[in-house]
C-alpha cells in the first residue's frame, strides 16, 4: 500500500546519495529496482528497468565492469549485489538473444523528424546514440570501417566472455528501433571523408571510432618475429583470421584484455599444434581499467589459442595491479603465471625470431606526484624463455582521417576535443563521443557517451533542452525486509568447469532462476528510506519517546540534547538564507536561535540504515515514514521537472525531528 507523489520536494544531492548503484552507472540503470523485482519474481518487469536506459543491457549482462557493485552498500556490510549476473539473468530470459525477447520500445517511436545524422563508428558509442536519435525521430545512417557492427563488442573481446550471437542480436534489436541504416566496410578517409557527409545532406554527425591502434613499446627487438601488438592479436582472433602462435608465450601488461589474449592463444595452439571544446584528461582509472581488461583478454585469448605455457608480465605488484580481483584469479584458476613487478627491458632474438624477454624489477610505477612514471633497480635482469610476445600495454585512436577542412580540433594527446556537456566538438553540429575523444574507457561509459550525445545532437538540431527527470515519491503504508536480510550469503556465480573451457565456449554460466531470487533477497533497498516528517495537524508530531531508538538494529539512529550537536558557520548561514527549507528539521527554531535554545534532536546516520522499516512500524504517532524514489522521465510523462518549477529543493539529511521541548 502506498501514495504516489509529483509534487513532494526532494533534494537532489542527498537524493543521489540515496541511489549509489544508480549515480555509479554512466547510463544512470536503475539496479535496484530491477534487482527487487527479481526476488519477487517478476522478471519481464525487472527486465524493462533494466533494458530501458540501457540499449546495451544484453552485452553489459556479460561483460560490464559494474561499477554500480563497487559502490553497492551491501558490500559495506559483506559482499555487494551481483548486479552484472543479474542483468544477465534478466536479458537470456527476455532479451534479444532469449526466446521470450520482450520489445519495450513498442509504440515508443516518434514522429519522423525532417534531419539526417551520420554516426561514424558502429561500435557501443554509435550503436547507443543511434538507438536514442531513432526514438527520438530522427533517420540515421552508421559507417562501420569493418566487416560487422559492434566495434571492440566485437573485434576486441574474445567470444568465451561474449557469444558473437549476442551481440549480433543486441545490434539487430537497435537497428529494428527505427530510421536506422548500418552500411559495413566503410572507412572514413578511404571511403569518406568527414566533409563529404555534410555535402552529402547529412545534419549533424557523431565521430565514435573508437581506439583501434594498439600501442607500441620503445624497447629493442621490438620488430622481432613473433612479437605482436595485443589489439592487433585480438582482432585477428575474433575476426577469425589465421594467426599463427608459439607454444611458450609472454603477455606484456597489467590490464584485463592482456588476460583474455593469454587464455585465446591457449586454444589457438592446440588447433594449430594438435578481438566549448576542452582537451579532457582521460581517467587514469578507467585508462588503467581497459588496460587491464586488455592484457587479460590477450592473455586467456592466448590459452584457448592452444599456449602450452602463457606468462604475464606487468609492472605492478600483485595487490596493485589494475585488473579486477575475479579477472586476475580467472586468470590464475586457467593456467596464466603470473610475474607481477617486472618491466620490459629487451626483446631478446636469436636469427631474427624472438627467444626470451629480458625484464627488471620494478621500483615503483608512479612517482610522488602520482604520475605514471616507473623506475626500475638497476641490475635486476631477469631473462624469461619464450617464442611469442604479445604486447598488451594500452589503446589509441587512429584518427588519421580527419582534415584541416573539418575544422575538428585535436588534443596534445591526439583525442578529439569536445564541449564536455553536448560532446560537439570545434566544427558545429560535429560531434564526438567515447574511446577517441576520453581514451580507453568501460562499455557502459561508452553507452552513456552515446545516449548524451544523442541529446547534445537534438538540442542542436532543434534548439530544445530536454528536462531533469521527474522525483516521484512513493510513501509506504507499511514496508517490511526479510528477516534473516544481513545472514544471506551471495551466492557463487556459475562458471564452466576448467576442463570444459575450450574453444570459444562461454566460461560463465549464470545464475538460474532460485540463485537469481535467492541473491536479489540481499538488496538493501537503498531507493527507500525512513524520513521523520510529522504533521500537527495529524498529531503525528514526534514525541520523543525513543521506540524508534531502542528498535533500530544497526544502531543508526540517536537521540540526544541540542548542547552535544555543534553547528558550524556555514551550516547556520545556509539555514539562515533557506530557513524555509527547514520547517520540518528545526520545528520552527530559527538559524540564530542553534547552539542557544535548550531540547533534543533525533539524528540518523543514513550510511548503516538498512531499510528494514522496524522504526516507522514502533513509531507509536506515525512522525516517522518510509518513502521510496524514483525518477522518471519527464518527456515520458510530459510534464516538467520539479526542479525547473521550484529551485532549490528541501534538504532531508542529517533528519531532526522533535525540536525544541
Amino acid at each position: 500500500m502506498l501514495k504516489r507523489f509529483k509534487d513532494k520536494k526532494v533534494d537532489r544531492d542527498w537524493l543521489n546519495t540515496n541511489f549509489p548503484c544508480m549515480m555509479a552507472c554512466p547510463a544512470h540503470t536503475n539496479a535496484g529496482r530491477y534487482v527487487a523485482l527479481i526476488a519477487e519474481g517478476r522478471f519481464e518487469e525487472a527486465y524493462k528497468f533494466a533494458r530501458d536506459p540501457n540499449p546495451l543491457a544484453s552485452i553489459c549482462g556479460r561483460v560490464c565492469a559494474h561499477p554500480c557493485e563497487t559502490a553497492c552498500r551491501r558490500g559495506d556490510i559483506d559482499r555487494p549485489i551481483a548486479i552484472r549476473a543479474l542483468k544477465r539473468f534478466l536479458t537470456e530470459r527476455h532479451g534479444p538473444e532469449s526466446k521470450h525477447p520482450v520489445d519495450i520500445n513498442a509504440g515508443r517511436g516518434q514522429n519522423k523528424l525532417p534531419y539526417k545524422v551520420a554516426v561514424v563508428g558502429g561500435g557501443p558509442v554509435g550503436l547507443s546514440a543511434a538507438h536514442d536519435l531513432a526514438l527520438m525521430g530522427y533517420s540515421v545512417t552508421i559507417f562501420e570501417a569493418a566487416p560487422v557492427a559492434g566495434g571492440m563488442l566485437y573485434l576486441g573481446i574474445p567470444e568465451y566472455r561474449l557469444p558473437r550471437d549476442v551481440v549480433e542480436a543486441q545490434v539487430r534489436e537497435i537497428l529494428a528501433t527505427g530510421d536506422i541504416t548500418l552500411k559495413l566496410n566503410q572507412a572514413a578517409g578511404r571511403d569518406f571523408m568527414i566533409s563529404g557527409l555534410r555535402h552529402q545532406g547529412f545534419d549533424a554527425v557523431l565521430i565514435a571510432v573508437g581506439a583501434h591502434r594498439s600501442r607500441d613499446l620503445t624497447i629493442p627487438g621490438v620488430e622481432l618475429d613473433g612479437v605482436y601488438k595485443g589489439i592487433d592479436f585480438l582482432l585477428n582472433v575474433n575476426l577469425g583470421y589465421k594467426f599463427t602462435i608459439g607454444k611458450k608465450v609472454i603477455v606484456i601488461g597489467g590490464g584485463n584484455v592482456a588476460m583474455d589474449v593469454a587464455r585465446s592463444a591457449a586454444r589457438e595452439v592446440v588447433r594449430q599444434h594438435v578481438a566549448g571544446v576542452e582537451d579532457l584528461e582521460p581517467s587514469l582509472e578507467s585508462i588503467s581499467a581497459v588496460a587491464t581488461k586488455e592484457m587479460v583478454d590477450v592473455s586467456l585469448s592466448a590459452l584457448r589459442l592452444g599456449a602450452q605455457e602463457v606468462h604475464l608480465v606487468c609492472l605492478e605488484k600483485r595487490e596493485e595491479m589494475p585488473a579486477a580481483l575475479e579477472e586476475i584469479e580467472e586468470a590464475e584458476t586457467e593456467g596464466i603465471v603470473m610475474h607481477p613487478g617486472l618491466g620490459p627491458k629487451r626483446m631478446i632474438g636469436k636469427d631474427g625470431k624472438v627467444v626470451a624477454l629480458e625484464t627488471l624489477d620494478t621500483k615503483w610505477v608512479f612517482d610522488q606526484n602520482k604520475r605514471f612514471n616507473p623506475a626500475f633497480y638497476e641490475g635486476s635482469e631477469t631473462q624469461l624463455e619464450c617464442d611469442t610476445i604479445i604486447m598488451a600495454v594500452g589503446q589509441a585512436p587512429n584518427l588519421d582521417f580527419l582534415k584541416s577542412e573539418d575544422g575538428v580540433e585535436l588534443s596534445p594527446r591526439g583525442l578529439i576535443a569536445v564541449n564536455p556537456q553536448s560532446l560537439m566538438t570545434s566544427a558545429s553540429g560535429i560531434f564526438g563521443g567515447g574511446d577517441c575523444v576520453f581514451g580507453p574507457r568501460m562499455i557502459i561509459d561508452s553507452v552513456a557517451d552515446g545516449k548524451r550525445a544523442a541529446v547534445g545532437i537534438d538540442e542542436f538540431l532543434r534548439g530544445r533542452k530536454h528536462p531533469e527527470p521527474i522525483v516521484e515519491v512513493e510513501v509506504f503504508k507499511r514496508h517490511s525486509m526479510p528477516l534473516d536480510l544481513l545472514d544471506l550469503v551471495r551466492p557463487a556465480i556459475p562458471m564452466l568447469p576448467l576442463e570444459r573451457r575450450t574453444g570459444v565456449t562461454e566460461v560463465e554460466v549464470g545464475y538460474d532462476e532460485h540463485s537469481a531470487m535467492e541473491e536479489a533477497q540481499r538488496c538493501l533497498h537503498c531507493w527507500v528510506n525512513t524520513v521523520f516528517e510529522g504533521v500537527p495537524e495529524d498529531g503525528s508530531m514526534c514525541i520523543l519517546c525513543g521506540g524508534c531508538v531502542d528498535v533500530c538494529p544497526e544502531n543508526c539512529l540517536s537521540l540526544v540534547s541540542l548542547d552535544r550537536i555543534q553547528f558550524e558557520p556555514e551550516t547556520v548561514q545556509q539555514i539562515r538564507e533557506h530557513q524555509e527549507l527547514f520547517g520540518v528539521e528545526l520545528d520552527e527554531v530559527a538559524a540564530d536561535e542553534l547552539g542557544i535554545v535548550t531540547g533534543s534532536a533525533m539524528l540518523k546516520d543514513e550510511t548503516r540504515c538498512i531499510r528494514c522499516g522496524l522504526c516507522a512500524a514502533r513509531c507509536p504517532v506515525g512522525t516517522i515514514t518510509m518513502e521510496s524514489y524514483n525518477l522518471v522521465s519527464a518527456e515520458a510523462t510530459g510534464l516538467i521537472s520539479i526542479e525547473a518549477i521550484d529551485g532549490p529543493l528541501r534538504p532531508k539529511a542529517p533528519v531532526t525531528a522533535g525540536g525544541p521541548r
